[in-house]
């Protein structure tokens, strides 16, 4: 029981550092409001984590921990959400949902302050691992000829950074020309992706099938390590 309290303690302060860093900004967030927020005393704060750096980036860890999760859902409740387009499109929904994803994919310094520069450095591993996991996912569908292999490997990776990067900086850039419906610009990102990438028409099931579980395990491996990231700055 008691490491089920602790857990559900530890839970309680994340959200409300989250709710806090998102409300109020990286620079004004103290232990001291955290604290109150969550309905704990100041120092059970500092008896999970070391310092206000740690919390604030385990919030933004166990936010791209969800986000791995949800993706791994996605293709295995349907393998044909393994396709970049189907996949990407979800991710964008997603960026919308989360503004804790937002604020990181867009640098927010308003919200992060001084945490985006943390952030970068302490995740470089978990960036490098997302990075190669879409380098072998592109490479298995190409294996499985589920997407086209007219450009090579990499042009296609930059192909789906720079779309993505586009489309995300777009929802905040020029929001007065985007489709009201979310999504139909998530759509609209879906069909930019499969017209570069994909072939017309519906993927070929039993690909899709047999591609599924090597990818699955990629971004299991992925939201395990965002997990991971999160426990390692708990204090033991």
């Amino acid at each position: 029981m008691e490491a089920d309290e602790r857990t559900e303690r530890g839970e309680r302060i994340l959200d409300a550092a989250c709710e806090l860093l998102l409300a109020w900004g990286y620079r004004r967030v103290t232990a001291d409001e955290i604290a109150r927020r969550a309905d704990v005393g100041k120092g059970t704060v500092y008896l999970h984590w070391k310092n206000k750096d740690a919390l604030l980036l385990a919030v933004v860890l166990r936010a791209k921990a969800a986000d791995h999760r949800r993706q791994v859902e996605r293709m295995r409740a349907d393998s044909r959400n393994i396709l970049p387009s189907r996949g990407l499109r979800a991710s964008l929904l997603d960026f919308m949902d989360d503004p804790v994803l937002r604020a990181l994919y867009l640098d927010d310094s308003d919200i992060l302050g001084r945490l985006n520069d943390v952030a970068k450095k302490e995740m470089a591993e978990l960036v490098a691992m997302s990075t190669e996991t879409l380098r072998s996912q592109l490479v298995d569908l190409r294996a499985h000829g589920l997407v086209r292999e007219d450009l090579s490997v990499d042009q296609q990776m930059y192909v789906c950074m720079a779309t993505a990067t586009g489309y995300f900086q777009a929802e905040v850039l020029f929001p007065e020309r985007a489709p009201a419906p979310p999504e139909e610009r998530a759509d609209l990102f879906c069909h930019s992706i499969r017209t570069a990438l994909e072939f017309h028409g519906e993927p070929d099931p039993r690909a899709t099938a047999a591609a599924a579980p090597g990818i699955i395990t990629r971004y299991a491996r992925l939201e395990e390590l965002s997990r991971q990231e999160v426990r390692r700055r708990l204090r033991e």
